[in-house]
């Protein structure tokens, strides 16, 4: 069909499958290459990584790389966001790593939209700000642990913390007056955000515009292919602006839209060169993946493209669970083959797997074997110290 149709190129699941593997780098090895520079152009390439609490197995921001990286190690994130300061923490649809390339896109949010989370600090006042502002410019970067003097309240949420001044260096985070200049664990060591980045001035905030050309090109860049739902994932109110840029690239024919097999009315778009050439089947590699890697955290495009619907069972009752606590897809190629519930035992240096669910079409007897090995593979990573 010629692409200055109107009408929607349709995809089969099968190459719609592929060219999102092929946006997210899962169709080959070491994409990134080996060094501690991957871990900055896989951030890069991404556009985020999401940072998560739970630590069942290694948390999902190093369970992320590992997966795009195999030679990842933890001193390589931490050489980026401490040392070189190529990637920065801040809020996307969670909270998470971002380029430092890409920072000016986020300080808009930072000086107006923060307040969309200001429930979470009603209780903060000025003056607990200033306070941890003030050690900051005197004594220099520090962690909640270094502030002792705290009269400690109580929560007035299920994530908030009893000591103000926890609260008051979040939302100076948010505003963007201090940033997570270290991060060891979850324990966040905070420093002025200029005196970090060496800034004699701040950069320029990107534009409304500028911004939503940047959400458009993060997701067609890692997404391959798109909708409004996933490139504005929990950012509803940036849809008609997006939309609005959409139209006008479809007009000048850098996207073409796409009709997906199966997403009824559900409209997405692609450039025309990811549309271009046969796709052959991805490589036959084994991934295990974090329930928060960009590959899955969008439930209904997983299910979608793949026919498999993820259960994050965390908080769910144990005797409603499916999948079990923390249940990790396995992507073998193509097809997610395999939900297994995951725990790291640290104490004896083991990996166990608590549940093993076959969710794939193919045969259990020709994946297990290749599961298992990659299982081996992923133990010595998550043991490593």
């Amino acid at each position: 069909m010629s692409r200055t149709a109107s009408k929607p190129i349709a995809l089969t699941k099968t190459r719609a499958r592929r060219i999102w593997l092929r946006a997210q780098r899962l169709d080959e090895s070491a994409p990134f290459g080996d060094g501690p520079e991957a871990t900055r152009l896989a951030v890069e390439h991404l556009g985020y990584v999401q940072i998560d609490t739970i630590n069942v197995i290694e948390r999902c921001h190093h369970h992320i790389f590992y997966t795009r990286i195999p030679a990842y190690r933890r001193a390589h994130l931490h050489q980026a966001q401490s040392i070189d300061r190529t990637v920065f923490e801040y809020w996307t649809h969670a909270l998470s790593y971002v380029p430092t390339r890409d920072l000016r896109f986020f300080l808009r949010a930072m000086k107006q939209h923060w307040q969309r989370r200001s429930v979470w600090f009603t209780s903060v006042k000025n003056e607990d700000v200033s306070k941890v502002l003030a050690r900051i410019r005197k004594n220099g970067a520090l962690t909640i642990r270094d502030i002792d003097d705290d009269v400690l309240v109580e929560k007035d949420h299920l994530w908030a913390s009893r000591k103000p001044s926890k609260r008051a260096l979040q939302l100076a985070f948010y505003r963007g007056v201090v940033t997570v200049s270290q991060r060891v664990g979850m324990l966040k060591t905070y420093e002025l955000m200029g005196r970090h980045f060496g800034w004699e001035r701040p950069p320029k905030p990107a534009s409304e515009r500028e911004i939503s050309n940047y959400v458009l090109e993060r997701a067609l860049r890692s997404q391959g292919i798109v909708s409004l739902d996933s490139a504005c994932y929990l950012d509803a109110p940036r849809k008609p602006a997006l939309r609005r840029l959409i139209e006008a690239r479809v007009r000048r024919k850098e996207l073409v839209p796409v009709a997906v097999e199966g997403a009824g009315k559900l409209e997405h778009w692609a450039r025309p060169e990811a549309l271009d050439g046969a796709l052959e089947p991805a490589e036959a590699m084994v991934h295990i993946l974090s329930p928060f890697d960009p590959l899955i955290h969008q439930r209904k495009r997983v299910h979608l493209f793949f026919g498999y619907e993820h259960r994050f069972e965390a908080y769910v009752p144990k005797e409603k669970r499916l999948f079990g606590y923390f249940a990790c897809p396995v992507l073998v190629g193509e097809e997610i083959a395999a939900a297994l519930d995951l725990k790291a035992d640290r104490e004896k240096g083991k990996l166990i797997v608590q549940q093993w669910t076959w969710v794939g079409r193919g045969s259990p007897r020709s994946h297990k074997r290749r599961i298992e090995e990659e299982l081996n593979r992923f133990e010595r990573f998550q043991l490593a110290r």
